[in-house]
């Protein structure tokens, strides 16, 4: 495919009722009110020259580039600043018109270095363009007057330059880090012919920049570039794809020169991103060609051994013939496997076919289950459907947003700019995070309310707020008699109304001042639409089905359910954690949420795989792990996930997985759990394959192949494969033809299709026979399951309980620059801002330690201890530490305990009873990883070691 060009319109267009009807050129247009007739011009196929115009900018009129004459004006207005008017006549070129432009040419290029043929940016530079548009021919002024030609180059940043002397002072930069990022890291200093853009006085890399290339892309010269575009050149052709990171999903087209990925641009088109990015999605893709990847498969007899190299056929058919001698000697319950929130669809889709269809049971599990489970439990038992309500354009809308245990500008950074876009335009804000996010006070935005919250009192506090709704009369009753279950209704209103729910009751608990707590609650009712965006730190603990369900009791209790602006609405972690879940990854349900009991289900899945299905639910991870250490589970085989490192327990999860007879690890590294493998299957990533990613916000977007397979098959191959070993055959072509077979089986996928995807972009399920073209806002007249159903929502505390020993609480999240385990992001220049997992601690409790910022810490819970070096931060309140689990050295579930969710098994990460102390070594841990890493490096991977007998 060639390079895909997308239009610019110069201005952003306006959405509005009313039309006006205009003459440009000749032709006559009639387009949205407020339009600028330069947008009105590019209807037309009219491009009118611009260098400070961009669609996804707010007209700046700066560069004088764009004039018109308009009959009846006097002068020549900018077409970028100047709305549309009824009746208006629009000359966009004339002789007049023309002497002006290349006169402001002669300007630009009087102060502009002259290596257009070497310049990274000849033949993708709109300055160029720009003054082959306007005919520019010479340039009167000479070039020996002032200029900037030798201004200092920025080369600070890993994956981008700032070349000062080509800059043009558009403000393109500036306004985009504004208006699009909202981080207001970049500046115009001095005024007039001294005017620069800065970073705030500094370098990119010692600035408040996060990197997100908005600058990058708004850039219409050579001045902000991509390093990789430096050194490999102007891309060719583009394939349009969806980041492989969070759970927000942003289209992206990945630009190629040859089968060379040069750089990733955020596509437009794209409805979860609009064109914007973050570090990650944007830049942080060179782990996908990474030296540590495993290209070839290998097995090996014991985890002791060398790996051997073999040929695919080999390694399949030495897995196929473990997993069935296992059976054959242990029953055929003692192997299972383990889908990946990281792969598409279609492959976590062939994993739990091939574990029902082949292995004979149901011992399927997911890591969306040690994330989000709860969402899918909560959401289903009060709302009926196990996914978020809205989209993410729906937060434009809102009026109050309500974010709980998430951390948006980490970890979902494109739709928290969406979010702070939002605040900016005047919506309220409250937090409630046992941390001082970014989002309680950054540039232009400050939460209302901060519910400084303990770990582990979510429920408490929602019921709190829930409280002051039903008890000062704030219920939307009409919504409630129409729309939910009264019986419910009634007996949940007398269980929150109690005393022991109130603010005042529960402030010991939560250590949230009862007056914050009501003040924010009233907010929360007669604020107008109101939004809850939530994440892990409400999910991942012990009590997370419970506070969903709080959650959502809440939101109906006020009608915040079913219209724009509203809902409640989680923020997945990974790319496919939502399709993780839709694919029928848990051992108690097909997809689309469906039992494995049901009769009906189980016949219709039975009729096309053509095989008997178990109805009795298999087991999850822990129940894996537990009946290993008892000698009675034996095979496993897990798909792209790493639970040595990203499971809770690390001792007890290393303990299973060396218990066990045959492990098959398909991935791109040899990570944590390859480490205990038998075989190891190379896996794809996804510029190496086809299918899609479902998000957040339910929308399925299009994974596309961009090269070739690097291990030489992509994943859903793989498996197929050993499916076919296992003698339960599959013979897909492609994955379309796996996603007709999800449409023929799932309910909520029966309308999709790739042919409709291709037509129409993306579609959130349930898209379908009633709703063909998807569904952007669940429950909007009804709800999914009838009436919404109110649950009692007891608070229950969490039996993890801090003490003398263990005085503190630990809590978990990610930051910015890194991803989950950071398999990916570790083997990216993003190290250069995150090279360890820190401690980050209060100054009150370090103080209490004798602890100084940057000294190494020992942390130690009931379940083991580790070494990391301590930040002093007010980020946190007295009593509470935290940390991110990105580092697999670093061992933060080597601390977590196996405590978890009452409904789902979900981990309670978030909870951990702690002692930190001064220390001047690793853990014993540590020292025992260290010696795996260098005793790893030692053992050569050969292809020539003889197969064991």
């Amino acid at each position: 495919m060639p390079l895909i060009q997308e239009t610019d319109f110069g201005t952003p267009i306006r959405l509005a009722e009313s039309t006006v009807t205009l003459t440009i050129d000749g032709q006559t247009v009639a387009v949205p009110k407020g339009t600028s007739v330069m947008a009105a011009a590019m209807t037309l196929g009219t491009k009118v020259p611009k260098l400070c115009a961009t669609d996804s900018l707010e007209p700046f009129g700066s560069c004088r580039l764009c004039i018109v004459q308009i009959e009846g004006r006097r002068g020549f207005p900018a077409s970028c600043t100047t709305p549309v008017e009824a009746g208006m006549v629009v000359h966009t070129q004339n002789e007049a018109i023309a002497k002006r432009r290349r006169g402001v040419m002669e300007l630009y290029i009087s102060d502009h270095p002259l290596d257009c043929l070497t310049c990274s940016a000849n033949g993708d530079c709109e300055l160029q363009d720009m003054a082959g548009a306007v005919g520019l021919r010479e340039v009167r002024y000479g070039y020996d007057g002032a200029n900037h030609l030798d201004a200092p180059k920025d080369e600070s940043n890993p994956y981008f330059t700032f070349e000062a002397s080509k800059c043009i002072a558009c403000s393109r930069c500036i306004r985009a880090c504004e208006e699009v990022q909202g981080t207001f890291a970049l500046t115009m200093e001095r005024r007039g012919f001294e005017s620069k853009v800065s970073p705030g006085g500094t370098d990119f890399m010692g600035s408040e920049c996060v990197s997100c290339g908005a600058c990058v892309q708004a850039c219409p010269t050579a001045t902000l570039n991509e390093k990789s575009v430096v050194a490999l050149g102007t891309p060719e052709h583009s394939v349009v794809t969806t980041c492989a990171y969070c759970g927000v999903g942003c289209s992206f087209k990945a630009e190629m020169k040859g089968d060379k990925l040069v750089r990733m641009v955020p596509y437009k088109d794209g409805k979860a991103n609009e064109g914007h990015s973050c570090v990650k999605g944007r830049f942080a893709f060179g782990y996908a060609t990474h030296k540590d990847r495993i290209t070839k498969p290998m097995i090996r007899a014991r985890i002791t051994d060398p790996w051997r190299e073999v040929s695919w056929e080999e390694a399949v058919r030495y897995a196929a013939s473990e997993l069935r001698r296992i059976q054959r000697q242990f029953g055929p319950d003692a192997i299972g496997g383990i889908t990946s929130s990281r792969c598409t669809n279609e492959e976590t889709f062939l994993v739990q076919k091939m574990i029902r269809g082949a292995f004979g049971n149901n011992n399927v599990d997911t890591c969306a289950r040690v994330c989000h489970s709860p969402t899918g439990y909560g959401l289903k038992t009060t709302l009926g459907t196990s996914a978020g309500t809205q989209d993410f354009a729906s937060v434009a809308d809102a009026e109050v947003i309500f974010v709980i245990g998430a951390n948006p500008t980490d970890g979902h950074p494109v739709f928290a700019s969406r979010m702070k876009r939002r605040l900016r335009e005047g919506a309220r804000l409250i937090v409630a995070d046992p941390r001082r996010i970014d989002l309680v006070r950054t540039p232009h935005v400050k939460a209302d309310y901060h519910l400084q919250l303990l770990p582990g009192t979510n429920v408490a506090l929602i019921n709190a707020i829930a409280h002051v709704v039903v008890t000062e009369g704030l219920v939307a009753e009409d919504y409630v008699r129409e729309r939910c279950d009264l019986a419910e209704f009634e007996s949940w209103a007398r269980f929150i109304a109690q005393e022991r729910n109130s603010p005042e009751a529960v402030e010991p608990i939560t250590g949230v001042p009862a007056r914050m707590l009501r003040e924010a609650a009233r907010l929360y009712a007669t604020g107008g639409a109101a939004a809850i965006y939530y994440g892990l730190g409400v999910t991942e603990h012990s009590q997370g089905s419970t506070t969903v369900m709080a959650m959502a009791n809440l939101a109906m209790a006020t009608g915040n359910i079913g219209k724009p602006g509203a809902g409640v609405n989680p923020l997945r972690g990974q790319n496919n954690v939502q399709g993780a879940c839709d694919m029928g990854s848990f051992p108690h349900e097909f997809s689309g949420y469906r039992h494995v009991s049901d009769d009906a289900t189980r016949e219709m899945f039975e009729a096309i795989w053509g095989v008997p299905l178990s109805p009795e639910p298999g087991l999850r991870i822990p129940n894996m792990l537990d009946e290993a250490v008892g000698g009675r589970f034996k095979g496993l085989f897990v798909q792209g996930e790493d639970i040595a490192q990203s499971d809770p327990d690390t001792k007890h999860v290393t303990a299973g997985l060396m218990a066990m007879e045959c492990v098959i690890v398909q991935d791109l590294f040899l990570n944590e759990t390859a480490k205990y493998a038998h075989v190891f299957l190379p896996g794809s990533s996804f510029l190496e394959k086809d299918g899609t990613f479902t998000n957040a916000e339910r929308r399925i977007n299009r994974v596309r192949r961009v090269m070739a397979p690097m291990g030489g098959l992509a994943d859903w191959e793989g498996v197929m494969a050993l499916s076919n070993a296992l003698g339960f055959p599959m013979d897909y072509r492609h994955p379309g033809e796996i996603m007709d077979e999800i449409a023929r089986l799932t309910p909520s996928f029966a309308g999709v299709s790739y042919a409709k995807l291709e037509e129409v972009g993306s579609l959130q399920w349930p898209c379908n026979e009633d709703a063909p073209l998807g569904t952007p806002m669940m429950h909007v007249d009804r709800f999914v399951r009838g009436k919404g159903r109110f649950m009692i929502t007891e608070f229950v505390p969490t039996d993890e309980r801090t003490g003398v020993n263990f005085p503190l609480i630990l809590t978990t999240g990610r930051i910015l620059s890194q991803y989950n385990v950071g398999a990916q992001t570790r083997r990216t220049e993003n190290s250069r801002w995150h090279e360890e997992d820190v401690l980050e601690i209060h100054p009150f409790d370090a103080e209490l330690r004798g602890i100084e910022d940057g000294e190494l810490v020992s942390l130690e819970s009931r379940s083991g201890d580790i070494s990391l070096r301590a930040r002093i931060s007010e980020r946190m309140q007295p009593g509470v530490v935290y940390t991110t689990f990105h580092h697999a050295s670093t061992g933060a579930n080597v601390i977590t305990t196996d405590y978890s969710d009452w409904a789902t098994n979900c981990p309670e990460y978030k909870v951990t009873a702690v002692q930190v102390r001064r220390t001047n070594r690793p853990s014993a841990w540590q020292e025992r990883f260290a010696e795996g890493e260098a005793r790893l490096k030692r053992i050569e991977v050969r292809a020539d070691v003889p197969a064991a007998e």
